[in-house]
């Protein structure tokens, strides 16, 4: 494990700046919501407590006063608390303020019209990626990712594409661990090993992976790069099938290849 440098003269006035300023009450109520995920839907009081190692009366005022604001609910036994319509507001007023989203829905419909796949575009969240559209066929395949849905960018194809253009110190400080946490037989097992597969990614220009993340899902991605000729997005397409036949290979890559080039001329990306 890599030492932890000092901090800087700088670097400590800065950090004391910031706590001088910090509001205790606003940080524990936001750290409330943040325990609620898709594992924990429901939590009551004494869980949030344990969780977040205070008072359960602090815990209580900090519930009532979400409550209030509609950012919690409270379930009909009294007890169990889930998260309110207030914060799907937010996140939903999150996502139309991107524009990236607005542009990008046209090109994924058209994509998803002329290969009858779904069409998705993610960012990334520090080790998750986030799903910030997506456009589905009319199938009886179900995929249950939905917008907002998050995975874990290391083990996913979408996720390699957002890492590609990583340095190996900058994918050593994201994941610092020895061993990177396995989401099946695909997972890359270190930094290391991840690097390696993001270079070959980055040389190709697109990733296109069988059963890598779900055993019964085909993906083909492709960067979205910004102004600044970054990668800010991944545009994918999803094959519920365990193998692309070959005769589509070719023609599926260029579609992806080509939507995700358009979407990076809309955002006045440099250098594609």
């Amino acid at each position: 494990m890599a030492a932890i440098e000092p901090l800087t003269i700088g670097q400590a006035a800065e950090t004391d700046k910031t706590e001088k300023y910090s509001v205790p009450g606003l940080e524990r109520g936001l750290r409330i919501l943040a325990e609620f995920s898709r594992q924990t839907p429901t939590l009551t009081a004494p869980d949030l407590a344990r969780r977040l190692q205070v008072p359960r009366t602090t815990v209580f005022r900090l519930l009532v006063t979400l409550e209030n604001l509609g950012f919690v609910e409270r379930l009909n036994n009294g007890r169990d608390y889930q998260l309110g319509t207030a914060v799907l507001r937010l996140g939903f007023e999150y996502l139309a303020s991107l524009s990236i989203t607005d542009l990008s829905r046209p090109i994924l419909e058209r994509l998803r019209n002329e290969t009858g796949y779904s069409s998705n575009l993610v960012i990334r969240d520090a080790r998750d990626i986030v799903y910030v559209q997506k456009v589905a066929p009319s199938s009886v395949f179900s995929s249950s990712v939905h917008i907002g849905t998050r995975l874990p960018a290391h083990a996913t194809v979408l996720g390699r594409v957002l890492l590609s253009h990583h340095t190996l110190d900058q994918l050593q400080r994201l994941y610092p661990e020895e061993r990177l946490q396995a989401h099946g037989p695909n997972t890359p097992a270190t930094v290391h090993d991840l690097f390696r597969l993001l270079q070959t990614d980055k040389e190709r220009g697109y990733v296109l992976e069988e059963g890598f993340f779900e055993s019964n899902i085909s993906t083909i991605a492709a960067p979205v790069f910004d102004d600044t000729g970054k990668v800010t997005a991944a545009l994918g397409l999803t094959v519920p099938a365990v193998h692309i036949p070959d005769v589509d290979r070719d023609i599926l890559i260029a579609k992806v290849v080509s939507a995700a080039r358009e979407l990076s001329m809309s955002l006045n990306a440099r250098n594609i």
